[in-house]
């Protein structure tokens, strides 16, 4: 029997061309979140940075980019290879966490909607086209796309957008070790129904918010440095040694439990696109999921990394990574018909998601 389901027909990314290596933060004055001056030499906290995550550089959006421009890129080079005429579109979908963020104010514009924005940068004239925001933290992309399924196989929408793209750069405290994780980017898909009597494209997704405990491990606060922090701006901060064990002890389960609605088990996976947020911490995950089916090892080409060059860029990062792959700009990795591939993230909230799809 015939029912529809949801195919990525199209991807699309950009990665900023400004380079940012680790010894770029060599100069910079850090402070703990007491105010109290950090004392060790910079080499040594960035050295000690990259052992823990991984992130050796990592790439900003030139001054003259803002947010919008950025998911402008990466949605034209999506609807470029999917053939898809941009007025055909039913729903245009921008997952972010700080909308427009600009070089010279980095006060959360998000009026318009950052979906809005980027209709009328693509100049599309329908007005059925919906466009509207998610904020979810770095998972935004994830669930705007399990959004997007939801229509697409309810008949509601034929055709859509999902776009993610963050400016964390901006918006991050200069004064904060924590700042080095943070990198900007986008990434886009369009996504189309597609009539099949077998499972295709998004065959199953889950979800979890765990808002209640663990509300404030991502949050916006003052700079750590005494001085800056006088001016009330807002930066992004992070309970790292929290987060680290959440994502440690939930991510895995997630994961798992999506596999089991599907009756499907990790060896049937050829691939994981897992939110690129920690080298170190995304390995322990995929680990942690194989030891919940017993196994001890798991296959080394199974989890693509791009987080030791392009750092985390937010809810771009799993559209980036699935672009690169079906670009075949990723050396080593590939995706085939018939493969079933894991996407997955973890943010701010606390929330995760993971998606099973499987390539047409």
């Amino acid at each position: 029997m015939k029912r529809l389901y949801s195919i990525f027909t199209g991807t699309g990314s950009y990665v900023p061309t400004k380079q940012i290596r680790n010894d770029y933060f060599h100069n910079n004055l850090f402070f703990d979140s007491t105010g109290e001056k950090i004392t060790t030499p910079n080499e040594e906290i960035t050295r000690k940075f990259e052992e823990i995550t991984t992130i050796a550089e990592r790439r900003y959006a030139d001054d003259s980019q803002v947010t919008s421009d950025l998911a402008l890129i990466a949605a034209q080079r999506a609807l470029e290879t999917s053939g898809v005429n941009k007025e055909e579109l039913d729903y245009i979908i921008f997952a972010h966490n700080f909308g427009e963020t600009k070089v010279d104010n980095i006060r959360m514009d998000m009026l318009p909607t950052m979906a809005s924005r980027l209709k009328s940068k693509l100049e599309i004239e329908n007005p059925s086209a919906v466009a509207y925001d998610v904020l979810y933290g770095c998972p935004g992309w994830v669930q705007a796309v399990i959004q997007a399924d939801y229509y697409l196989r309810s008949g509601d929408a034929k055709k859509i957008l999902v776009v993610g793209a963050d400016v964390l750069s901006r918006v991050a405290d200069p004064h904060d070790r924590d700042s080095m994780i943070y990198a900007d980017g986008a990434g886009a898909a369009v996504m189309e129904a597609r009539e099949s009597d077998e499972p295709l494209g998004i065959i199953g997704h889950n979800s979890r918010s765990d808002a209640l405990n663990y509300v404030n491990m991502l949050h916006m606060g003052y700079s750590y440095n005494p001085e800056l922090a006088e001016k009330k701006d807002y930066y992004l901060k992070m309970n790292g040694r929290r987060l680290y064990q959440y994502a440690l002890e939930n991510v895995p389960k997630t994961i798992k439990a999506g596999l089991d609605k599907l009756k499907l088990h990790v060896g049937q996976i050829s691939k994981v696109l897992i939110h690129q947020a920690n080298g170190k911490m995304d390995d322990a995950i995929l680990q942690r999921l194989f030891k919940l089916y017993d196994l001890k090892e798991m296959p080394k080409s199974i989890m693509p990394m791009t987080i030791s060059w392009l750092g985390n860029s937010s809810v771009a990062t799993v559209p980036t990574l699935l672009d690169m792959i079906t670009r075949k700009e990723m050396d080593g990795h590939d995706l085939k018909s018939g493969d079933h591939i894991v996407l997955a993230s973890v943010g701010a909230g606390m929330n995760i998601n993971s998606i099973v799809y499987k390539i047409p």
